[in-house]
């Protein structure tokens, strides 16, 4: 793969990060375009170290936030740890769970099937893209019903345990579905629960921080085990080269979420959630006409 893909790539995974229409649907698509296959050990790696550079974006840019949300104080900081702790859990119980289920039976009788084979499959981008573009949709739709009746949540109102459950229960959901954007649907959940936006916002790239890093090593481990059974054929994983192209492309993808967070940010708060609902299922429309022509 060359060094312009790589870039191009990163630069989509950046602006697309923060806005919650899926930058992996994105990503996966533009790779679809350029004939990769998304599926691919070194694909998937690269995805992951992509969303590793926004991440460190989106550090550097709610930090201060968050100091003053979750660090003020001792008390402050327990509470939101449990909450944290108690997302994560569910995170790792629904993902883990669709896991085993879809390799036993999507997969049924794939030798060594495993969830990243559905990464590149547009057939399934596509719903997942509709399916958090209806919950964006109705999530900001009661928004706006809210705000006539004076009867929004307050901006940042503590969330509670339920909220932070059923937001990483969501989460999860997300885990193997490349299209279901994580921060749409999870943001979208904290709303529907009764939670400021301004307060899912911050708790939704919170939880992030703690489930990139998993993620990351479980996609080297991966890209490993694939190096080492294609040692000595032609089809041979070149281990160095890909970790290289992943942490370049990890540069970039944080260079070009920092240009775009503040922008995306403020037009995040400007009471258009709704709109990224409509984007999503227009996206979806689209990736169903590129399935139905062959990528």
């Amino acid at each position: 793969m060359t060094i312009f893909k790589i870039i191009l790539l990163a630069i989509v995974q950046g602006f697309a990060e923060l806005l919650p229409v899926s930058s992996s649907a994105h990503v996966v698509v533009a790779e679809k375009l350029m004939g990769l296959n998304p599926s691919a050990p070194q694909m998937t790696l690269l995805l992951v170290m992509l969303h590793t550079g926004t991440m460190f974006a989106v550090i550097a840019y709610f930090w201060k936030a968050w100091v003053r949300t979750y660090f003020s104080d001792l008390a402050t900081f327990k509470r939101f740890a449990k909450q944290a702790v108690w997302a994560t859990f569910w995170t790792g119980v629904v993902g883990e769970t669709l896991k085993v289920i879809i390799e036993k039976t999507y997969f049924h009788g794939a030798p060594k099937a495993q969830i990243e084979m559905l990464f590149g499959q547009l057939q399934i981008v596509a719903p997942a893209l509709a399916a958090v573009g209806v919950m964006i949709l109705v999530a900001g739709l009661i928004e706006r019903c809210q705000e006539r009746r004076g009867a929004k949540p307050a901006a940042g109102s503590p969330m509670n345990m339920r909220q932070a459950g059923w937001m990483g229960f969501v989460q999860g959901l997300a885990l193997p579905f490349r299209g279901f954007s994580r921060s749409g649907a999870t943001i979208s959940e904290g709303m529907l629960l009764g939670a400021a936006k301004d307060t899912s916002e911050r708790f939704s790239f919170a939880l992030v921080i703690l489930l990139t890093p998993v993620v990351d090593v479980m996609e080297l481990v991966r890209l490993i085990k694939a190096a080492n059974a294609t040692a000595g054929t032609s089809a041979a994983i070149n281990l160095h080269a890909s970790i290289t192209a992943s942490l370049l492309g990890m540069v970039f993808s944080f260079l070009a979420g920092l240009i775009a967070l503040k922008w995306l940010s403020s037009w995040l708060e400007s009471g258009r959630w709704h709109w990224f609902g409509i984007y999503c299922l227009a996206a979806s429309c689209v990736v169903f006409y590129l399935h139905a022509h062959g990528f």
